[in-house]
């Protein structure tokens, strides 16, 4: 029997200077993503007209000027097959030539020589087209392809390729030979493609829309490159929402909520080209709450990108990112379910298993991941974890790999490095320190305090708790009278609870004692 699909939901918060973007599953934060409307311009899929700055023979590379005050770099292995096409088509290109003419008389040729060098192709001063691969990550530029490729749903137009692929995915033979009939027929001349596993079961109508959308797009950028031969963007791939929809968008997509009625219709223009049977799915929010506060996610995003992350049962995560690579260390913490020390080891690096696959989507974390699990003697409790890795990490995107566990506990984890690791400030300035000190965010205090108590009521069998707050936090546990953070305490964990206001206590402090009136530490 199979397990049923999660339900996945695209919540999009439009700001003023940001669009910021959560892909809740079963209502738990998943990815997350913000574009910047002000901020940086060279992101994964922009394609530029970029001049050689400086070939590197040791390297068969060179770097690219494309606008960035960091050089970008792009490698021999790179410029693609059919680069000589490209390099004809900006050189003749101009404000008097028919360009359509142009582009469809350009002899594609024979492909580079996989052992060639770069300084027999490329100059410098050189114009050349080029598409970012690779964001700038810290010292470095950005990435470079010369092999243009434009990413639909359904298809990826390659521009002076003839060759029609499709994914291997596809099982039926018959299906295969439709898609690539059907896709042959409405490319013009020099334009290959490569059909995607989406495209499957797909009509005509929907694969020629989306296939001449894309040239569309690619031809727009034909008259910036006649007019002015300077470093310039030709075009961005999409906007975030749309890059989003456009690789995760299937049958389990629930819900699209967008406070914004410009990105909303954007949204819909989209998915009414890529799949107009899920065009219904995407609504404008219009409530008086603001969005990431009615759906969850903000306090979502607050508990899950500070350098400790909790888990459930006491256990927690504590993160490092640093430029040569990330570090996650797995602890219990005031968790012991069971007197087996072994069993209850494998239980917690299960549930760590999760949290981390959840955290490297969701702050895409690349390059090395060394994760410190608790130790194990068992080799069958390793295997088991390592497996158990290597199925959580199926749903994500980015290449990957998971290797065993050392003899030391570690696991090596590596990922596909594309952007920079997402980083969220989760700490607030303190009202009475005036920022000389820094406390966890008020969104998730009633939280922490759950943890105790539960802690304190179901592992330790306690069934008298006095909590002692400042009278602000204390106001805030206690309002809504049955509806109250207290009353639901109470209720959920069957416990006498007694709260104090203690004026002397900062505004987040807060402290558990027992029937004696002794402090739980």
């Amino acid at each position: 029997m199979e397990s049923e699909k999660p339900d996945k939901d695209l919540i999009v918060d439009v700001t003023s200077t940001e669009v910021h973007i959560a892909l809740m599953e079963n209502h738990r934060l998943i990815e997350y993503n913000t574009e910047s409307s002000t901020g940086n311009k060279f992101t994964v899929g922009d394609v530029h007209l970029g001049k050689v700055k400086k070939i590197l023979p040791n390297l068969n590379a060179a770097f690219v000027d494309i606008g960035d005050k960091k050089e970008a770099f792009i490698h021999y292995l790179d410029l693609g097959l059919y680069f000589h096409a490209f390099d004809q088509f900006v050189r003749e290109s101009n404000q008097n030539t028919n360009l359509q003419d142009l582009y469809a008389r350009i002899a594609i040729g024979q492909p580079l020589p996989k052992e060639g060098k770069i300084e027999e192709i490329l100059k410098p001063g050189q114009m050349i087209v080029s598409q970012i691969v690779k964001e700038p990550i810290s010292t470095k530029g950005s990435r470079l392809t010369a092999e243009i490729s434009l990413a639909g749903r359904n298809i990826v137009l390659l521009p002076f390729t003839e060759k029609v692929s499709i994914s291997q995915k596809i099982a039926s033979k018959e299906e295969k030979r439709r898609l690539e009939t059907l896709v042959k027929s409405i490319l013009p001349k020099n334009y290959g493609a490569i059909i995607r596993t989406a495209a499957e079961g797909k009509n005509a109508a929907t694969l020629v829309g989306e296939t001449k959308a894309l040239i569309e797009k690619w031809e727009s950028s034909w008259k910036k490159i006649a007019r002015n031969k300077n470093v310039q963007l030709l075009f961005t791939e999409y906007s975030k929402t749309t890059t989003v929809l456009r690789d995760l968008l299937n049958d389990s997509f629930s819900n699209i909520w967008i406070n914004d009625e410009k990105i909303c219709d954007e949204a819909r223009k989209y998915i009414s080209l890529i799949s107009p049977e899920q065009e219904k799915i995407v609504h404008l929010y219009e409530g008086k709450q603001p969005i990431y506060d009615h759906f969850e996610v903000t306090r979502q995003i607050k508990s899950s990108f500070g350098k400790v992350v909790p888990m459930r049962q006491g256990a927690y995560l504590v993160i490092e990112t640093t430029e040569a690579l990330n570090v996650i260390d797995v602890n219990s913490g005031i968790r012991t379910k069971t007197a087996d020390q072994e069993e209850n080891s494998f239980e917690v690096n299960k549930l760590a298993a999760e949290e981390i696959a959840r955290q490297l989507r969701l702050r895409d974390m690349g390059g090395i991941v060394i994760v410190d699990f608790i130790d194990m003697e068992s080799n069958d409790h390793k295997n088991a974890l390592h497996k158990f890795m290597q199925e959580l990490m199926e749903n994500d995107r980015a290449k990957h790999n998971v290797l065993p566990l050392t003899k030391f506990g570690l696991m090596q984890i590596t990922r596909q490095r594309i952007r920079p690791v997402t980083e969220i400030n989760t700490m607030e300035q303190c009202p009475l320190c005036h920022g000389t000190g820094k406390i966890h965010s008020t969104v998730v205090i009633d939280e922490e305090i759950e943890r105790k108590i539960a802690y304190y009521v179901i592992e330790k069998g306690h069934k008298v708790l006095t909590l002692k707050t400042s009278p602000i936090l204390g106001a805030y546990l206690r309002r809504g009278w049955l509806n109250s953070y207290l009353s639901k305490w109470r209720k959920h964990y069957k416990v006498k609870l007694d709260l104090e206001e203690v004026t002397d206590f900062t505004v987040l402090q807060n402290e558990l004692f027992n029937e004696k009136g002794e402090k739980l530490d």
